[in-house]
């Protein structure tokens, strides 16, 4: 992949990277997957699980903010986090599914993730929302490809932009030019969140057999999968070298 420059970030206005164009032939390499394969509404509820409780996170670490201005940023993401969780509500109410059940069922994890990543000051609350945000989506847009066409546009809307990335680099690169003492610190907290991010998809993988067959069924070899992860890093250091991190 090719690696932005900050300057290359910062002219992106409301950018998460913005929704990449999937780097791995996954999707290509499975069969498609049908309309009703009930891995389909295991994803939705995932992600609704995910974006509701992105919500109430944002909304609370609002209050770390340093500014005014900061805080509407953070106030905007919430907000578009919870628009997030309507689309996929609606999705799964298509399904035949109760939007409720599905979210409680996925909850757990979702909150292990966020309970093992609880920023402890504002710039971690920041690049926790740039890099974590960053982390989902490339995830399910990866995996998205072989989707049928309507439950792949779902995936795509859900996973656009949230996160301002000219505003979150900006405040970190602000921050470490008061503070260069900031970087390893900053660095070592973007490496755990990618870090707890892989360990609690397998998590999720594992309990939802329909979901893992959906996603990871067809392939020929691990070298594929391989590819995948080493894809999900390698736009994780981008972002990170966007930050001034890394």
């Amino acid at each position: 992949m090719t690696t932005r420059s900050s300057a290359d970030t910062q002219t992106t206005d409301e950018s998460r990277d913005p929704v990449s164009a999937p780097t791995t032939d996954l999707g290509t390499a499975r069969a498609s997957v049908a309309v009703d394969h009930p891995g389909i509404s295991a994803l939705f509820g995932v992600l609704a699980a995910g974006e509701i409780a992105a919500f109430y996170r944002l909304t609370s670490e609002a209050t770390m903010a340093l500014s005014m201005r900061a805080k509407v940023a953070m106030a905007r993401m919430a907000a578009s986090e919870m628009g997030h969780f309507e689309t996929l509500s609606a999705a799964l109410e298509e399904r035949g599914v109760d939007v409720m059940s599905a979210i409680e069922r996925y909850s757990d994890v979702i909150e292990r993730y966020h309970g093992s990543t609880t920023p402890r000051n504002w710039l971690e609350s920041v690049v926790k929302a740039y890099i974590g945000d960053a982390l989902a989506a490339d995830f399910y847009v990866e995996v998205a490809e072989a989707l049928p066409a309507p439950a792949q546009q779902v995936v795509r809307d859900v996973m656009s932009a949230t996160v301002n990335s000219e505003f979150a680099c900006a405040e970190v690169h602000r921050a470490l030019e008061n503070d260069p003492a900031l970087r390893s610190p900053l660095t070592l907290w973007g490496r755990r969140l990618l870090g707890e991010a892989i360990t609690q998809t397998q998590y999720a993988l594992a309990a939802e057999e329909s979901l893992t067959d959906m996603l990871f069924s067809g392939m020929s070899d691990l070298s594929m999968l391989t590819r995948f992860f080493d894809a999900i890093q390698e736009r994780h250091a981008a972002r990170m070298a966007d930050l001034g991190l890394g």
